[in-house]
């Protein structure tokens, strides 16, 4: 059997891309005209190249090249590399699961060799048959007995020593971001893994997977600028879903129990390295349950998450060691401010010394000075706290006036039994006891409406088929949605949301 030798490196005189795209188009035209199709769909594989590699480790060299009818295997894939030396020619052949190499021979091939040397180029599809075998340096191959042309290839593929490493251009055109970068390729076979096990833990833990709308009549779930649509039948503006949660919390009302959502939203905002305009999102809500029981079912879910993923609680991200191992750090709003040195604890109490205090650490005068006390200290949250939360750590605490529809804390109704989870300076999830009084309810979607009303463009609608739902009554419950994407980025050590979104979102082309 032949071994890889070495060949001699040709120099190969340099195209431009439109040159190698107009010769390749000849080429199949000229294929076309000898009777070869160059978009063959007559051969399929009988495996996979991992399965090819997988039962090559399950037997010796020997073994491999023993006498008699060898085991032969069918697979097909794309040509990565490939060298031609007169009779004999040498490919890596890569599919959805692992590259292998693919030795071409006129003695095996006979007459389709001559076929192979006139159709095959690096970039094209291909079906291969023949026996695997094991070359002197230890690099499992097949020995190719048959092959077909299935699909021809127009435009070259990025040199590949250079790789494809232009951002813009990966995030652009993906498909070729996947064809070059194994390393791609594995964040989102990881990342239907990480949802597979979060499905697989929310239906082991009763919850029920269901779908809602994503086209909304109002405003409603969160506090974002929506986008907005017309449905033309009905002659109405309907927004692309912010978040699911006021028509999950219905299901609650007609009695589902425990449900569950993956699903997409959508909010009409800036783009940066954690956000995209739209966007993967899990709420789930947990009827007769408290946020205090959403801080213990999350802090076991997601580290049992990390330990399957990643075979350990700790991950590394950007640089950092993270340990998603129970119990995580807790804080309230207030607290994490005042450690965080900017003010002190009476500071939080006097609006106008927050404002000054907020000018000297650089905040916009006229801005602050249009916000109330509160939503000054989430100023000053977002500023000054955020950023070095880096261990996972629980928040808790939040105003009322910020938290529209989370259920008022019983001793001091000025804040809500509410949590946010932070890890590596970004929010991860939302949580709250639900608001289930169907007055306050009323009284804070009113709030939002003057508010919206006086030029806030980030509020909810009054929702009063919400609050009708809820005087048929609603059980107590807590709600939570997690971001995946960004969860996805922490597991994969993907230092941009754009990183784990197939297709991000982004300027059209010129």
């Amino acid at each position: 059997m032949a071994e890889n030798k070495a060949p001699e490196t040709k120099v190969v005189p340099q195209m431009d891309e439109n040159e190698i795209i107009a010769r390749k188009k000849e080429k199949v035209k000229m294929l076309r005209e000898e009777g070869i199709h160059p978009y063959a769909n007559t051969f399929a594989p009988d495996s996979t190249v991992e399965k090819v590699i997988e039962y090559c480790k399950t037997q010796t060299k020997e073994e491999l090249e023993q006498t008699g009818k060898p085991l032969e295997f069918a697979v097909a894939g794309r040509i990565m590399f490939l060298r031609v030396m007169g009779k004999l020619a040498f490919a890596n052949l890569k599919d959805e699961t692992a590259s292998i190499q693919v030795l071409f021979a006129k003695d095996f091939l006979g007459e389709d060799f001559a076929k192979f040397k006139k159709s095959f180029d690096v970039g094209d599809i291909v079906w291969v048959k023949g026996e695997v075998f094991v070359t002197r340096t230890g690099e499992y191959s097949v020995l190719a007995h048959r092959t077909e042309l299935l699909t021809k290839n127009i435009r070259p593929l990025p040199e590949k020593f250079h790789g494809l490493t232009d951002k813009e251009l990966r995030y652009r055109q993906r498909y070729l971001d996947l064809i070059m970068n194994d390393d791609v390729r594995e964040t989102f076979k990881k990342r239907v893994r990480i949802i597979n096990f979060i499905r697989n833990y929310m239906n082991n833990a009763g919850f029920m997977e269901v779908e809602t709308p994503m086209m909304h009549p109002l405003v409603s779930g969160a506090a974002a600028k929506p986008f907005i649509t017309h449905h033309n039948a009905l002659d109405i503006p309907l927004y692309m879903r912010i978040a699911p949660e006021c028509y999950l919390k219905r299901l609650l009302v007609g009695g589902l129990g425990k449900v569950y959502e993956i699903n997409r939203s959508f909010r009409n905002e800036g783009m940066d390295l954690k956000h995209n305009p739209e966007f993967t999102m899990m709420e789930f809500y947990w009827p007769y349950a408290t946020y205090e029981d959403q801080i213990r079912f999350t802090q076991e879910m997601i580290s049992k998450l990390c330990v399957e993923i990643n075979g350990s609680t700790e991950v590394e991200y950007d640089g950092m060691k993270i340990d998603f191992k129970a119990p995580w750090n807790r804080m309230t709003v207030e607290e994490s401010i005042v450690k965080s040195g900017v003010c002190t604890e009476e500071d939080l109490k006097d609006r106008e010394k927050l404002i000054e205090i907020g000018v000297k650490n650089g905040l916009d005068k006229a801005t602050l000075e249009g916000m109330s006390r509160y939503k000054i200290i989430m100023e000053f949250f977002d500023n000054f706290v955020e950023e070095h939360l880096v261990q996972p750590t629980f928040i808790t605490k939040y105003p009322t006036e910020v938290s529209p529809l989370a259920r008022r804390n019983d001793e001091n109704p000025e804040y809500t039994d509410r949590f946010e989870l932070f890890v590596a300076g970004r929010e991860l999830s939302n949580a709250f006891s639900e608001l289930n009084d169907p007055k306050q309810q009323y009284d804070s979607f009113a709030a939002q409406v003057e508010a919206k009303k006086a030029g806030d463009d980030e509020t909810i609608d009054m929702d009063s088929d919400y609050i009708r739902a809820l005087e048929y009554g609603m059980p107590p419950a807590a709600g939570q949605g997690i971001g995946i994407d960004r969860l996805v980025m922490l597991m994969t050590n993907s230092p941009s949301i754009r990183d784990v979104i197939l297709f991000p979102t982004m300027k059209p082309e010129k």
